[in-house]
């Protein structure tokens, strides 16, 4: 035998005993075959990674993110318990994207306009009654009434006289980001729309949404509120644009 072959054999040895001791670090052994010079076929043990391990896991990468989330919360701390001047504007930054509220119904537009899909955190569409899509231009009315307060009266919305028990019904579809009371107008609803806009629906006796539901255009999401002597029925009706209310008259016609 040749001395090229005891080479061979001594590596194929070697190669065995690392590849033994491998198996113990969850390594799944496969046979690698070849022919020497001498054309004999021999067969090497090579270790391949487990595939139970996930391919885009990176425990290390992992790690940092949490790393750095923690020291950003902890220099956000020291920054709002500093009374330096120095960083009241940073203070006034930070507290100011606290405080915008997440627009659920642009990115779920975005998303289901991206992949098709609904969001997994919201509810599933009613396959019954399809949400309208985002680009309709026409606003359906909430309900018809007379005015009786007008936008000016306290630079939020209106308030209308309706008939009693009269249903409210969404203008656009939206996400319902709050449902239930507030302490000038009563029951009140409030649906997100993919346009960042929101619409306001206050004075209601009965409220048939809850908070993070889809909702479509004029879907009916509670009644009117009762009125002088329970005669007539009250509502009151806000439009919200990019964190400034707009007169919801200038928008449609309520009589």
């Amino acid at each position: 035998m040749s001395r090229r072959a005891n080479d061979i054999r001594k590596q194929i040895a070697k190669r065995r005993k690392l590849n033994y001791s491998s198996r113990e670090n969850s390594f799944f052994q496969e046979p690698a075959v070849f022919r020497d010079e001498d054309g004999i076929e021999k067969s090497v043990y090579e270790s391949v990674p487990d595939e139970s391990i996930h391919p885009l896991w990176n425990r290390n990468l992992f790690l940092l993110k949490i790393l750095c989330s923690a020291a950003l919360v902890l220099l956000v701390a020291i920054i709002f318990k500093s009374p330096s001047p120095a960083f009241e504007q940073v203070r006034s930054s930070v507290k100011a994207s606290m405080e915008k509220e997440f627009q659920f119904a642009a990115v779920s537009n975005w998303y289901e306009g991206k992949f098709g899909k609904p969001l997994a955190l919201l509810p599933e569409k009613n396959t019954e009654n399809p949400v309208h899509s985002s680009e309709q231009v026409d606003y359906a009315v909430p309900v018809s009434g007379k005015v009786l307060a007008q936008f000016s009266d306290d630079g939020r919305g209106i308030i209308l006289e309706t008939g009693t028990g009269a249903e409210v019904k969404t203008m656009t579809g939206g996400i319902v980001v709050f449902a239930g009371n507030k302490a000038d107008i009563g029951h009140t609803v409030i649906i997100q729309h993919p346009d960042q806009s929101e619409s306001w629906y206050g004075k209601l006796d009965a409220i048939s949404v809850k908070p993070r539901e889809k909702v479509e255009a004029g879907k009916i999401i509670g009644t009117v509120s009762s009125g002088k002597e329970g005669k007539v029925g009250e509502f009151y009706f806000a439009i919200k644009q990019e964190n400034e209310f707009i007169d919801p008259i200038q928008v449609m016609n309520f009589e």
